[in-house]
């Protein structure tokens, strides 16, 4: 006996794009849609297939052009918020490119001189220098900033006066820590300049380090009572929840960065050697020892948590379209984890410094912490020992009493 069919499921689709309806659905499954996310995207095509019939156009007429101008016409329909889904709308889209029903969009612009030397800059700095990708977008940033500044002088005629003027710009205008970065940025486009034949000498060194004063507050972590409401905020029933117990565990535990965590893939999970392959800043990567919470935690989210994917990824997204998770939803599922366990908010970075600082606690040397959190230099890691506050109290000096004299 056939099961009946709720009327809820049933789209009426008339229009150009009714054709291609079936293909159109399958995608959205094959993408990780519920059944019911399904008829909602079904109905805003419904909705743009009869926008385009009003219009005389036809399905080959659909672009990503065309997809704004319907979600601009929603809004002016006044329709629910709810019901618009850019995604859904461009999933349509690329189906019927697959089918060759609606032609690729040519990229007609062209490129700027100083886009193009942007472009060939970003290689750079990825492929010879090895730096993150989201380093070297903030570099690129800075640099098309710098550029930009420079108005009628011609990049073969800076000079490094025009290299200070830029700083004295950026420092004006931002806050310590940013301009410390535009320099960064400049000093590394400034060179790469020289070394393309685009500037007669590195004025690289005319972009000057800038000092401001930093705060000595202490490394700060939570304590071992909130990072266990942390955990014990986590529905451990539902698919959601054995994710975020996931990534708090190996936030916790081994002291990742929030883009590290996101970075995880199925093939960095040695589970025969209990050890996890962490890709770093700087295409730097690392073993690490697989603590058995983390590996269990892990194993229970791959097993009754993660959705069916063939993404290589181990975290994904809990919701449709399916993809691996960045470095905002690790913070975000610190930051809802904090809010469920009813402790002050803090960031996925805090769970790092508290790694530190319980070693620092149970007495590891600070070259084998340094080693955990994969530093660079041993200067980065020296900070966690101020946290050790019963040690330092043993190096001061005692407080001179009043009216004594020696």
């Amino acid at each position: 006996m056939a099961r009946p069919t709720s009327r809820v499921s049933r789209v009426l689709m008339t229009g150009p794009l009714a054709p291609f309806t079936g293909g159109y659905g399958q995608e959205l499954r094959a993408r990780g849609y519920t059944p019911l996310s399904v008829v909602a995207e079904s109905r805003q095509v419904a909705r743009l297939s009869r926008w385009l019939e009003a219009g005389g156009m036809t399905a080959a007429d659909l672009s990503r052009g065309r997809v704004e101008e319907f979600l601009v016409f929603q809004h002016g329909t006044g329709e629910a918020r709810s019901q618009w889904s850019r995604p859904g709308l461009l999933c349509l889209l690329e189906v019927l490119r697959q089918i060759g029903v609606a032609a690729e969009e040519p990229t007609t612009s062209v490129a700027s001189p100083h886009e193009v030397l942007l472009g060939r800059f970003e290689g750079y700095e990825l492929a010879e220098r090895g730096l993150a990708a989201g380093t070297v977008r903030g570099y690129v940033g800075h640099a098309g900033r710098f550029l930009g500044g420079l108005g009628s002088v011609a990049l073969a005629d800076v000079t490094a006066a025009d290299v200070v003027a830029a700083v004295m710009r950026e420092a004006a205008a931002t806050s310590v820590s940013a301009t410390q970065n535009f320099v960064a940025a400049l000093r590394a486009f400034l060179r790469f300049c020289f070394i393309e034949g685009c500037v007669p000498a590195d004025l690289s060194q005319a972009a000057l380090p800038v000092t401001g004063r930093r705060r000595s507050s202490l490394p700060r972590g939570i304590g071992k009572s909130d990072a266990h409401a942390l955990l014990a905020s986590c529905d451990r029933r539902s698919a959601i929840g054995r994710r975020d117990y996931a990534v708090l565990v190996t936030l916790l535990q081994l002291g990742l960065r929030a883009g590290e965590v996101a970075a995880l893939r199925l093939d960095d999970v040695d589970w025969r050697n209990g050890e996890l392959v962490v890709r770093g800043k700087g295409s730097r990567e690392d073993r690490l020892p697989l603590p058995a919470e983390v590996g269990e935690a892990i194993a229970g989210y791959l097993r009754r948590g993660r959705p069916a994917s063939d993404r290589r990824e181990v975290f994904l997204r809990a919701r449709a379209p399916l993809g691996p998770i960045d470095a905002g939803t690790v913070s975000s599922t610190v930051r809802r984890a904090c809010r469920r366990a009813g402790i002050a908010e803090v960031g996925a970075h805090r769970l790092r410094h508290t790694t530190a600082c319980d070693m620092v606690a149970a007495g590891v040397p600070l070259v084998q912490i340094a080693q955990v959190l994969r530093h660079r230099s041993l200067q980065s890691t020296a900070v966690y020992a101020r946290v050790d506050i019963e040690q330092l109290r043993s190096l001061a000096a005692p407080w001179p009493v009043t009216g004594v004299r020696p």
